[in-house]
């Protein structure tokens, strides 16, 4: 492998890690309050708001259900607006958050939905604040679940992220289409797919170490 070649390597994977560690930064802070939101907004529970729960279920399933690479497409509008500019890895994090949003979501709401609704139940019983219940008792009992799903949603960030190389969005995606495919260097498509195998294997690792460790510490106490 020539020094160019290696840089070029290394560049685009520190771009691809750029990518995916803002999207699901941004996915995150979004999709969070929007799954415990669904997971407690219904008929009987903490937050009742059945109208709004349907709604907002709604948007989020359209949102799951548009295949990737038409969002990226269909939201160069709204890339433009936001980053300046539809091309480079600041412009791919636009989609791959709005990817990562709804995904992160559901994937909360059904970590939440599965503590016991009788500790829910019992912290009513005591005072509790629907709040608190989310912070003190919600959260850190779905804590193993959230760290896992986060785990699954980089997972899928880093295949998105290769995916928008396609249009321009740079990274290892891009590397792989402008040397592997276009210039006929089938090495570097080989390279961009160990790479990212290893960047796959390596997030999924810690992250089910640390909902391991999360596990293991909500047991004792």
């Amino acid at each position: 492998m020539s020094p160019e070649l290696a840089n070029l390597i290394l560049a685009s994977t520190l771009d691809t890690l750029y990518m995916v560690a803002v999207a699901a930064l941004i996915g995150t802070l979004v999709g969070l309050p929007l799954g415990i939101f669904l997971a407690t907004s219904g008929k009987g529970e903490l937050f009742e708001a059945v109208a709004v729960n349907r709604v907002l279920g709604l948007v989020v399933n359209a949102a799951r259900s548009t295949p990737f690479i038409i969002l990226v497409v269909a939201i160069i509008p709204f890339t433009r607006l936001i980053a300046g500019t539809s091309i480079g890895t600041t412009a791919a994090i636009v989609p791959l958050s709005i990817a990562a949003a709804p995904f992160i979501a559901r994937i909360v709401e059904a970590a939440v939905r599965e503590v016991d609704q009788g500790l829910v139940e019992a912290s009513l019983a005591m005072g509790a604040t629907p709040l608190q219940i989310v912070r003190k008792v919600l959260i850190p009992e779905a804590l193993p679940g959230l760290v896992l799903g986060v785990t699954l949603a980089i997972v899928s960030l880093l295949s998105n992220s290769a995916m928008v190389g396609a249009v321009g969005g740079g990274g290892l995606g891009d590397l792989g289409i402008r040397y592997g495919y276009q210039r006929f260097m089938p090495e570097v498509m080989v390279i961009v797919v160990i790479v990212l195998i290893l960047l796959v294997q390596s997030v999924q690792t810690l992250g089910e170490t640390l909902a391991r460790r999360v596990n293991r510490r909500l047991r004792r106490s």
